[in-house]
């Protein structure tokens, strides 16, 4: 379910490998003093019945690269490899998207500074 600022994902296990999560990732605007504008994510739920809560920044160019650092996340609080977090194929990160391009205020085509891929 999505809502700006706020992505609240659910998935119940259905196989015996597969793991049920429960994940919010919250995500608001900040100002780095050397980078000046970015974003904030922070996530917090369960994965396989363990509790977490993680966050990261992320400069104003490589805001939408949060998926990677979502998964990675994920990935350290129990998520196994076989399994994949539906970042890439959900209709809700379309809104998400576009909730952090406007928040951003991003533009297609702007430049991404090389030391800012990770």
């Amino acid at each position: 379910m999505f809502e700006p600022g706020h992505l609240h994902i659910t998935h119940s296990a259905i196989s015996k490998p597969d793991v049920s999560y429960r994940i919010d990732l919250r995500y608001e605007t900040c100002t780095d003093p050397a980078e000046g504008s970015c974003m904030l994510f922070k996530l917090a739920g369960d994965i396989a019945g363990k509790n977490f809560e993680d966050q990261f920044q992320l400069t104003r160019d490589s805001a939408f690269n949060f998926a990677s650092k979502v998964d990675r996340i994920a990935r350290k609080h129990g998520l196994p490899a076989s399994q994949a977090l539906p970042l890439i194929e959900h209709h809700q990160y379309d809104a998400m998207f576009a909730d952090i391009r406007q928040q951003l205020n991003l533009h297609s085509g702007e430049p991404m500074q090389p030391e800012h891929i990770r």
